[in-house]
């Protein structure tokens, strides 16, 4: 009997006492983890009802959705540049193509929002300024149909993209550079769209409501961050030829810089335009907490810009992990002011991303094993070895790897 079977066998015996254990064991994680979603979005609505519930699942959904949808242009830029000069695979890389699998999780946990459109989007004859697609209208057969269409492209997009072992990029060439163009201008395209028509057009008040055409660029530039933000969170250091690419701090400053000159571009422009639906937009988020969230994105971008003198791994990650937080903040930031009067993460907003990450786990499985295309678990290279050989001596880890196929894998 292996060790895995040993193992699977003792939890399975100690399942039927312990209750902990039961929920410990991976083959009931996902069930785990939906349940514990399912609970935490029951007790807010419980705790909030549906009027406050459903401006704070909208927030959290965009959390979600920011980590596919920001990973792929990601992972489309690194396999361009490796297309060049072929590359090991890196961790950072493998952890990013994984997190393209929330794609049809943020699909399917998007129905409620079409759902409760008339809580959250203007009626079709209100005044004010309005999204590239108002003219459609927020009726929810109509937001569903846009929602449908944004998600059949990433989709496609993202099996595409979600390849291992350097397909399609195993030979540069005219091919490869075209297909890259196409994917990013596809993304831009679809993500400034449903930024403009899911994110900026909230809020039943017409006065309250503003467009921005940099407003889709700078939610792709918030997404792109905090999806590679949380990869570097959870990808392990590289180990064997990909080590030498370990720096992931400058790519992520370079992010957060972009990302922190789009605000500062869209404040001054709008400021300077004085227009009083953006001076009203403002104005509900500029309060104590819009302030302090301010600050604290400053100083997060000013430290990761002075770390890229001297990065290490303890350091990138500590502001891997204050990019998410201000990253999901931001997107809270985005959403939730238009319907309460100022910006405040409260505990209905905490018990939906809590919901939401409970949900997207408990999912995530089940749609690997429907849509293989993107079933790729993180290798993270370098480890194979010893998680096969658990007994492995530690000299095997120096010798040279043999990392399977894309199509063995």
């Amino acid at each position: 009997m292996s060790a895995e079977e040993k193992g699977a066998a003792a939890r399975k015996a100690t399942g039927a006492k312990s209750a902990s254990a039961y929920f410990r064991d991976p083959a009931r994680r996902p069930a785990a983890a939906f349940a514990a979603g399912l609970a935490c979005l029951l007790l807010a609505f419980h705790h909030a009802g549906l009027h406050r519930l459903a401006p704070s699942y909208l927030a959290a959904w965009t959390c979600l959705l920011a980590l596919p949808a920001g990973a792929l242009p990601v992972v489309i830029m690194i396999e361009r540049a490796d297309a060049w000069r072929p590359q090991p695979e890196t961790a950072l890389l493998e952890t990013l193509r994984g997190l393209l699998v929330l794609m049809p999780v943020a699909a399917i946990l998007a129905l409620p929002i079409p759902v409760a459109a008339f809580l959250l989007y203007p009626a079709p004859e209100s005044a004010g300024p309005d999204g590239p697609l108002a003219l459609f209208g927020a009726a929810p057969p109509l937001l569903a149909a846009r929602l449908a269409l944004y998600f059949a492209l990433w989709t496609g997009l993202a099996l595409l993209f979600a390849r291992r072992g350097g397909e399609p990029w195993a030979k540069a060439g005219r091919i490869d550079d075209g297909r890259a163009v196409l994917g990013l201008g596809l993304h831009t395209v679809v993500g400034t769209l449903a930024a403009d028509d899911l994110v900026m057009s909230v809020g039943t008040d017409p006065g309250l409501r503003f467009h921005a055409s940099a407003f889709g660029l700078l939610v792709l530039a918030a997404w792109s961050s905090l999806a590679l933000a949380a990869a570097i969170l959870v990808a392990p250091p590289d180990a064997g030829p990909a080590r030498r690419r370990h720096d992931r701090l400058t790519p992520l400053a370079v992010l957060l810089l972009v990302w922190a000159g789009l605000h500062v571009v869209q404040f001054l422009m709008l400021g300077a335009a004085a227009d009083p639906g953006a001076a009203a937009w403002y104005r509900l988020r500029a309060g104590f907490s819009g302030r302090a969230l301010a600050l604290s994105a400053a100083v997060v971008v000013g430290l990761a810009a002075i770390l890229t003198l001297r990065p290490g791994e303890n350091r990138t990650r500590l502001v891997a992990a204050l990019a998410v937080a201000i990253h999901l903040a931001e997107l809270f930031w985005f959403v939730t002011p238009a319907f309460r009067g100022h910006f405040r993460v409260g505990f209905t907003d905490l018990l939906a991303l809590a919901g939401m990450i409970g949900l997207a786990l408990g999912l995530a499985p089940a749609v690997r094993r429907l849509i293989p295309g993107l079933a790729v678990t993180p290798v993270w290279p370098g480890r194979e070895r010893a998680r096969g050989r658990p007994g492995a001596a530690a000299g095997d880890m120096h010798r040279k790897s043999v990392v399977p196929p894309p199509e063995a894998s």
